[in-house]
């Protein structure tokens, strides 16, 4: 390992911080263990509890939390096969509480929830840790060793770089929350841990990050502290399952790769059902030992490990290679890298069991995936391809809400980020059978269609599998609703819309340092009907009026699918297909905050901006995200000065 003595400080033009030079243990191009010798379905599925606030006080008009990120060891790997070190959320006087997942927020519609949000990632003497993962310097990133004048850019090197090794920027998204602009978590305003040994010249913080606490003080009268972040939430929105996760410039994919991520429920409000309509309870940090939750939340994700049982970052996406030249990665691989992990992990465990009683559970179905689209299915047997479906899930809810009624299916669509709430009812089930949760998505990028026809699935010996359903016995009344009686909250439609845009997702070839490389881009529509992309920091061209209800037309002139989340707004779906005019499936006739977009197709979203302020829309594919998938747009008049001024 290189000691902290042995990091050299960049030379090169633009200042990338402190680099470290290539060494075998941090070279994603290094061994893997094998998926095969890690034991399936040998450690119980782990549940996250919910996550401990302060005291309320008695006027207080909002639920208050101190949430940190810190790095740990957890045994995500079985029992026998070595510890992990990740990092996770957790709130900082309840040390316990810190995990991967993290623990889970409850929210009530209405009911405003406000979180300080910190970077602990510090050893014990409280200096910086560096990134558990090889940092490309090469991209348009946060680049805290830029200083205030070369943060948040790409960097100029006069020779290929090595691995950035500084402290780490973090900030957070609540994503599907709606929420004032300095509390959504914008990628440029990211702030390092408070370390004592930040380097001199280096930001502390991004290049927003200023101009947003002075927003939140003025809003709210609080100040924000070195290393942290104050966020409210006003959750004046659909009951729903939101999450949340790190959202810094350029590292979105690394960052979320080593842990830290949680649900967050909000529950309550004319959108949601009375208690015990459906199957609960949710799992409370005061539950007794052995208590078994019937809504159970699963974040589902792939990840590769070194034999000694660290996270490691596949090989085909260990570096972008930007700035004219090969990354520190120059392995050949092209622009238009994704990562694909070897091995299925839920709740932060890898192949899990979930022991289940003979009556219904309603699970919040979670893809946490960086780059997989997954198809699932319960199937009597974890390796039989093609699968046959042995109990059917019945959608009630996806990222905005229920949805108008509950629809029964065979097999869930979930991309990067969607979320699907499901009811799957064992009653009946014989006690001691066992099903499994099966992926029949493709082990590379998704252009749609069937599996096993249009495309190879998972493998069925690994990635194919996710988790192992066992009935158990039955230990008391079950007094939810079946599923196909359920009566749901009406959906309201959104009114006219008063503009229609039509946006790019496009592909656009490069030769760098004599490689050919793909870049994935965002952008709107040429008048000749072909997409003209554009990069973050190129002129803001979506600009909403406040209160305006758009529709905005996804173009996607790009041969894979990709998944799009805009911030601050639940949108309806409302065309598909080749030219847009296709309905949505039943699936789909809720509020979304994520949605496909397959190749060569046109899909349409409506949305009201109600919002003033910065966001951004993104594919949520985490590395097209960081390679400038990723544009902001402003809702209300244009500032007069940019953001960061």
């Amino acid at each position: 390992m290189v000691s902290r003595r042995n990091l050299i400080a960049a030379s090169a033009a633009g200042g990338a911080g402190l680099l470290l030079p290539r060494r075998a243990d941090a070279d994603a191009s290094g061994p893997s263990i094998s998926p095969a010798a890690i034991p399936k379905y040998v450690t119980e599925l782990r549940i996250p509890a919910s996550m401990p606030g302060l005291a309320a006080g008695p006027q207080r008009p909002f639920d208050e939390y101190v949430i940190s990120v810190r790095q740990f060891r957890q045994q995500v790997l079985p029992p026998g096969l070595p510890a992990t070190t990740v990092w996770g959320y957790g709130a900082p006087d309840h040390p316990a509480t810190f995990g991967y997942p993290a623990c889970t927020v409850e929210a009530r519609v209405d009911r405003p929830v406000r979180v300080t949000w910190v970077n602990e990632l510090l050893d014990g003497q409280g200096r910086f840790l560096p990134h558990l993962l090889p940092v490309d310097p090469t991209v348009s990133w946060a680049n805290p060793g830029g200083g205030d004048v070369g943060r948040d850019s790409r960097p100029h090197f006069d020779t290929a770089p090595d691995w950035y090794a500084g402290p780490v920027p973090i900030v957070t998204h609540l994503h599907g929350a709606h929420t004032q602009d300095d509390s959504d978590g914008y990628p440029e305003a990211w702030y390092l841990p408070n370390a004592r040994d930040i380097p001199d010249g280096f930001a502390r913080y991004g290049s927003a990050y200023a101009s947003f606490a002075r927003s939140f003080q003025e809003r709210q009268a609080v100040v924000w502290q070195p290393g942290s972040a104050v966020f409210q939430y006003p959750n004046d929105q659909r009951a729903t399952t939101l999450w949340y996760h790190d959202h810094t410039m350029g590292m979105t994919r690394l960052n979320v790769y080593a842990g830290p991520a949680g649900f967050y429920l909000l529950r309550g409000g004319p959108a949601d059902l009375p208690p015990g309509v459906l199957p609960g309870p949710a799992p409370d940090s005061d539950d007794p030992a052995g208590t078994g939750p019937y809504e159970i939340p699963l974040l589902i994700q792939d990840r590769s490990f070194t034999p000694d049982g660290e996270l490691r970052y596949p090989a085909q996406a260990e570096g972008f290679g930007h700035a004219g030249m090969p990354g520190p990665a120059s392995d050949g691989s092209s622009f238009d890298h994704l990562v694909f992990g070897d091995t299925m992990v839920v709740n932060g465990r890898t192949w899990p069991l979930l022991t289940v009683e003979p009556r219904r559970y309603r699970l919040r179905l979670l893809n946490g995936c960086n780059s997989r689209f997954l198809l699932l299915r319960i199937a009597s047997s974890p390796t039989a391809r093609p699968a046959s479906s042995v109990l059917p899930f019945w959608q009630v809810g996806s990222d905005g809400g229920f949805l108008p009624r509950p629809v029964p299916q065979e097999r869930l669509l979930l991309g990067s980020a969607e979320r699907i709430d499901v009811v799957v009812d064992f009653t009946g089930v014989p006690e001691g059978t066992a099903l499994y949760l099966v992926n029949e998505g493709p082990d590379r990028g998704y252009t749609g269609g069937e599996p096993g026809v249009d495309f190879e699935v998972a493998d069925p010996q690994t990635t194919g599998q996710v988790l192992k359903f066992l009935v158990g016995r039955r230990t008391g009344a079950d007094h939810s609703v079946p599923p196909e009686q359920l009566r749901l909250p009406e959906v309201t439609p959104l009114g006219p819309a008063s503009r229609t845009r039509q946006l790019s997702l496009n592909i656009r070839r490069a030769d760098l340092a004599g490689r050919a490389a793909v870049v994935q881009l965002l952008g709107t529509v040429a008048p000749d009907g072909s997409g003209l992309p554009h990069e973050f920091h190129s002129p803001i061209t979506e600009n909403p009026m406040l209160g305006a209800t758009e529709i905005w037309e996804f173009h996607n002139f790009t041969p894979d699918a990709h998944l799009v989340h805009i911030h601050q707004v639940q949108f309806q779906v409302v065309g598909r297909g080749r030219d847009g005019g296709r309905p949505p499936e039943d699936p789909e006739r809720g509020f979304k905050d994520t949605v496909v977009v397959l190749p060569g197709h046109v899909t349409r979203v409506k949305a009201r901006f109600d919002t003033a302020g910065r966001f951004t829309w993104h594919c949520h594919i985490l590395e097209h995200e960081d390679n400038e998938m990723m544009l902001p747009y402003h809702v209300g008049p244009m500032p007069a000065e940019p953001l960061g001024h």
